[in-house]
């Protein structure tokens, strides 16, 4: 069994209830302090607030029904919005994060540490790791036999970019405490400066990994290798089908997948299927030197054909649908 459709709505909710918390106390206590590090981490949570609000967007969106425009539904609502968040990632988090470390570092401004930096920074790793742990467990359910590796592959962008920022968020605190406490102990502002500098590269990675999962989706991924062989190998199974000759597929949504293939026929199978039960041998005794039978046996012979065709590929997407309820559209043409 292949991924099912999940909307991610709440590590969503989440995320973004979160980051709006920690943002407001981070940027409060980063201008009292003058830390470049702990600024650059409240433009870091204020960044991913307004980006999963764009992966909001696009859920609520990709829901809608098919329209008369969009015959395949607007599921791929959700890669556009959640590539604009991961354009905001890299720009906004990414960019101003790296901005803001690298004016510190050649621009040496006075820093005031107290206990109330440390505080902050540890309510914010409960709160951003309370998120990740949510956005970590989404994707073991919506996978739960494969690895974390196989996760970030195929996982839904929309969780995945919750995972990743809120991961780098994790990570980034303990940088930024690291920071703090070598800028305390050394009195040197580089300490603050550098890892500025290191959130930014971390989130401008992340960025970059987001938005060519997205770009991918958007172009008409197709769906899983392993996933396509077993079509494959299910229709070949038919003894009406002589071969595959040709097998497209894209990804409309998480869990939604569209495949289109050119099939052979077994002229002998569907021979079969028609004189079931009776034989040809029968039909020939009755028609034979018979010229005008000969011409009503054709003509119902030709009708005959289109018709169970017809019901033949009916038969096959039936199955096909009972066996992969992923894939929503088929198309199957012969050759």
């Amino acid at each position: 069994m292949h991924t099912s459709k999940t909307t991610g709505y709440f590590p969503v909710f989440a995320a973004i209830f979160g980051n709006a918390f920690v943002a407001l106390i981070k940027m409060i206590i980063a201008l009292v302090s003058g830390s470049s590090v702990l600024l650059s981490e409240s433009i870091h949570s204020v960044a991913d607030t307004l980006n999963q609000t764009f992966l909001l967007i696009g859920l609520k969106r990709s829901v809608k029904k098919p329209s008369n425009d969009f015959g395949y539904g607007y599921g791929q609502e959700r890669f556009f919005w959640a590539l604009i968040s991961a354009c905001g990632i890299f720009f906004i988090g990414a960019g101003a994060t790296t901005y803001q470390g690298l004016s510190s570092l050649f621009h040496e401004k006075e820093i005031f540490l107290n206990w109330t930096i440390f505080a902050v920074l540890i309510l914010s790793f409960i709160v951003e790791g309370w998120t990740f742990i949510i956005a970590a467990r989404e994707l073991k359910r919506a996978y739960p036999k494969m690895t974390y590796w196989k996760r970030m592959k195929i996982g839904d962008p929309t969780t995945l970019a919750v995972f990743f920022e809120d991961g780098v968020a994790v990570i980034g605190i303990v940088i930024a405490f690291i920071s703090i406490v070598l800028t305390k102990y050394t009195g040197h502002h580089v300490w603050d400066a550098l890892g500025s500098i290191v959130i930014g590269a971390l989130l401008g990675a992340v960025a970059i990994i987001l938005i060519l999962k997205n770009r991918s989706y958007l172009l008409g991924r197709s769906i899983p290798l392993d996933l396509k062989e077993d079509i494959i190998d299910s229709l070949e199974a038919d003894p009406a089908i002589e071969k595959v000759t040709d097998f497209k597929s894209t990804i409309l949504d998480i869990g939604v997948y569209r495949i289109k293939c050119e099939i052979e026929f077994n002229g002998y199978v569907l021979l079969k299927e028609i004189y079931r039960d009776q034989g040809l041998r029968e039909e020939h005794n009755e028609i034979k030197d018979d010229f005008e039978e000969f011409k009503k046996f054709c003509v119902d012979f030709a009708d005959r054909i289109p018709r169970l065709v017809g019901k033949k590929i009916d038969e096959i997407e039936k199955k096909l649908r009972a066996e992969n309820p992923n894939v929503k559209y088929i198309d199957i043409e012969i050759n």
